[in-house]
């Protein structure tokens, strides 16, 4: 007789044995089978709207930051308005405003630039005309800068009327309209303060027939 014994699934009592349970679940660090389709849970709409606030959060704010340095360092868009600068600029014309460089020297003789007579007023555009230490007079239809007439290329019309010699302060500039009839300037507020001074006008950008540097 056999010794060898044989061992069986327990029967569930009705004649049927219970299969043997096998575990398919996958342990930490298994590998799924290739092409096997990989389920995550969806993710909630709050969350996914905080992750859309964050995202464009971290995309607009330096964009904002970095807007407002080059506004308050570099450059600004400024209109023109009214016509004391024409036949050279008119009304709507778009300008950007270089604020660089007088940070680093005073305006020069020649430049438009864009200033305020009070730092509540509103802006104006003008021509550097006198630097600090000239003396300016106007009489015979001519401006005159330390009792030489001015050399003005830009201008299509005389300066009329007269203006007894007078010097520019320190840290002050003579400024003018190019339209001499049509121009408040400082033949009568007077010399301006180079801390009231926004910045040179440097390129016209607006209309597009008139793109180019502001001379």
């Amino acid at each position: 007789m056999s010794n060898e014994r044989h061992e069986f699934p327990p029967s569930d009592g009705a004649g049927f044995q219970t299969p043997v349970s096998q575990n398919y679940e996958l342990t930490e660090g298994a590998d799924l089978p290739s092409g096997a389709p990989l389920l995550l849970p969806e993710r909630q709409p709050a969350a996914r709207a905080k992750s859309i606030v964050r995202e464009v959060a971290e995309t607009l704010i330096p964009a904002i930051v970095i807007a407002a340095l080059i506004h308050v360092f570099l450059a600004q868009a400024t209109r023109v308005y009214g016509q004391s600068m024409e036949p050279n600029l008119h009304t709507d014309m778009r300008l950007v405003v270089e604020k660089l460089s007088y940070r680093l020297h005073i305006p020069q003789r020649g430049d438009v630039v864009v200033l305020r007579v009070r730092p509540e007023d509103e802006l104006l555009i003008k021509r550097v005309v006198g630097l600090p230490g000239d003396t300016v007079a106007i009489h015979d239809g001519q401006v005159y800068v330390n009792g030489q007439p001015l050399d003005e290329p830009y201008l299509d019309q005389e300066t009329l009327g007269n203006l007894a010699p007078r010097t520019v302060p320190p840290l002050h500039v003579f400024v003018m309209g190019d339209n001499r009839r049509a121009s408040n300037d400082s033949r009568s507020f007077g010399p301006v303060h180079i801390d009231n001074i926004v910045g040179k006008a440097w390129l016209s950008y607006w209309p597009l027939g008139e793109i180019g540097t502001v001379e």
